[in-house]
């Protein structure tokens, strides 16, 4: 086996030391709970029968309480395209439990927001918050005592973190996420991308607009660019929580089908009775979590996990910060190019070899841990095989060369020597950057500041024209304390088209731009807020800012007593409405981004 990269061990070891205390009251949470905590068999009998009262069919299988009952908890719902396909999962999932000698029941279902629906509209500063209150919703399904196992159903942006953190406080269960896969191919990521530039301009109609957004956006599964949700799929093979490549095959297939059925009956192989414990809790550590921003890395994933991540590895007592991310990105090469930093889509990029071919390659050059304790297959080298049907089995084998090597390459023949982020800090304060897409003479941008507090009055400024020129747009008032931290993913086609008229411009917001950021340089998740002190309050209109991704610099070009002597812009009033008012003590108490963006992990002390 090649040896590991000496400085991801580097980084992996500063996080194991920085955590040994948390994760070691962590580790003995979960030995307790496994140990002396509530097992089916202990519950008193009118407990079990309200909990077999709706199983006839299994109420038999479960009674004696020898065999393992798997949890199912579900994100259904069919406004998402990529959680419609759950419907008839819990039903076919009790099957194949029974194939396995197990039984299963849906332990509970989980609120899972689109992102796509709520986009520059109110509802989208309930997003992040979701998160976490899926997190809590996992908690409530599973505390009920009955379950030995768990199959978590989820695939989009805040589904999966939140999944996996309620799960976690579950970690002496034994688990696998069951993705449902991405909509097969629609009108081309770019194709669309230009309707919607023509559109900003008033060149196209709204009519071709929506035709060529349902063209993208047509059917059942996961949105084909790759943002947060297939992000969240590849980081799940990365921590070796999928059956192996069960990431991006198809809804509705004989593939699918039989990936699904293999993770229930590998839930019931992994249980505590057997002799291959594999409890969720002992899977996730600190080389499971370094394998997950290795994988963002080196696809160009969503920035959205420099949030997220570090969340998740929260609640395994583990510390991950973004000086972690920015240290890994210096020797982790970028190998796959899917949009939008590339051409290609989601099932291009399962075509050219997908992530068992990134996972091989990374394993074959030393870049990620090969000893992870994988829940989903027996080493993390299984995940680097791609699975097919053969004579009507689920096999799996080598996926060979670059099926397309404008999609994916050799680790040792990259698209660029280092990842596609990059840490920016400066006297506006500490924020994140994805290059993956930008063009490299891009990296460095100067230029004056126009500044917003909501994504409407750039759109406003931009429509009149007042943006067109060099220009820094600073958009504050948009994290987590402020406003739940909403994506601002309507800025991209004004800022695109500002670009494409030859104007140098940049963004800068203490908000979110998640996956969907591409070829405009963004600086995002600026620390510390606005709200409350932080630096972007601070900014006025022409002051001269530089970002630069080359030299990690975030800065006003002030003089340093003018800047100490400004006042900070007050802050807009709390908005109301859609639900809004319901999350005001989750913004309240939320901490920064870097550390999750979550009041629920600041009460927990992190």
């Amino acid at each position: 086996m090649t040896a590991l990269n000496a400085e991801i061990g580097a980084v992996t070891d500063r996080m194991i030391t920085r955590s040994k205390p948390t994760r070691d009251a962590y580790l003995a949470l979960i030995q307790h709970e496994r140990d002396h905590g509530l097992e089916r068999p202990s519950l008193g009998c009118a407990n079990l029968a309200h909990g077999y009262a709706g199983t006839d069919e299994d109420r038999d299988a479960m009674r004696p309480g020898s065999a393992m009952n798997i949890g199912i908890v579900t994100a259904y719902n069919d406004m998402l395209s990529a959680h419609a396909p759950y419907y008839r999962y819990p039903e076919q999932m009790k099957v194949w439990a029974r194939e396995a000698g197990v039984t299963a029941q849906v332990a509970g279902g989980v609120p899972a927001m689109c992102d796509g629906v709520t986009q520059g509209y109110p509802g989208m500063e309930l997003s992040l918050f979701s998160r976490d209150t899926i997190a809590m919703s996992t908690a409530i399904a599973l505390s009920h005592g009955l379950f030995e196992g768990a199959a978590l159903l989820g695939i989009c942006d805040k589904i999966v973190p939140g999944l996996l953190m309620g799960a976690l406080r579950f970690g002496h269960l034994p688990m696998l996420l069951i993705p449902g896969g991405p909509m097969r191919t629609g009108l081309a990521n770019k194709a669309k991308a230009a309707v919607r530039e023509r559109y900003a301009v008033g060149e196209a109609s709204r009519e071709e607009l929506l035709d060529a957004e349902i063209a993208a956006y047509h059917g059942k599964g996961t949105c084909t660019f790759f943002g947060t949700a297939n992000s969240n799929q590849m980081m799940m093979e990365m921590m070796g929580l999928h059956i192996p490549g069960a990431a991006f095959a198809n809804p509705g297939t004989k593939l699918r089908q039989e990936l699904t059925r293999a993770a229930v009956h590998r839930i019931a192989a992994i249980g505590w009775q057997g002799e291959d414990y594999r409890p969720i809790g002992q899977c996730i550590d600190e080389r499971a979590i370094v394998n997950a921003a290795i994988g963002l890395l080196a696809t160009g994933g969503s920035t959205n996990h420099l949030i997220h991540l570090p969340a998740i590895a929260a609640c395994a007592g583990i510390v991950i910060d973004w000086e972690d991310f920015d240290r890994l990105s210096k020797v982790v090469p970028l190998i796959a190019r899917v949009y939008p930093n590339g051409a290609a889509d989601v099932n291009q990029f399962e075509d050219a070899g997908g992530m068992p071919y990134v996972i091989r390659e990374l394993l074959g050059e030393g870049l990620m841990h090969g000893d992870v304790l994988t829940a989903g297959g027996a080493t993390m080298a299984d995940f680097g095989t791609k699975p097919d049907i053969a004579n009507e089995l689920l096999k799996w084998s080598d996926p060979g060369p670059s099926k397309d090597d404008t999609i994916v390459r050799p680790a040792a023949t990259p698209f660029s020597a280092e990842g596609g982020f990059r840490i920016l800090a400066g006297n506006l304060g500490r924020a994140c950057i994805k290059v993956s897409a930008v063009d490299r003479d891009r990296w460095t941008i100067e230029a004056p500041a126009r500044v917003f507090s909501t994504q409407q009055q750039v759109q406003d400024a931009f429509q009149a024209g007042e943006l067109d020129r060099d220009v820094v747009v600073v958009v504050r008032f948009q994290g987590p304390r402020a406003n739940g931290m909403p994506e601002l993913h309507k800025l991209t086609p004004p800022l695109g088209v500002l670009q494409n008229k030859g104007f140098r411009v940049a963004l800068v917001t203490d908000g979110r731009m998640s996956g969907a950021s591409g070829k405009v340089p963004c600086a995002i998740h600026s620390s510390p807020e606005a709200l409350g002190g932080g630096p972007l309050g601070k900014v006025r209109d022409g002051d001269v800012i530089r970002l630069s991704a080359e030299t990690g610099e975030l800065v006003a070009l002030v003089d340093p007593a003018e800047w100490a002597a400004r006042d900070f812009a007050p802050a807009p009033a709390p908005a109301v409405g859609m639900g809004r008012e319901l999350f005001a003590l989750m913004r309240a108490q939320a901490n920064e981004a870097e550390r999750g963006g979550s009041a629920m992990l600041a009460a927990m002390g992190w």
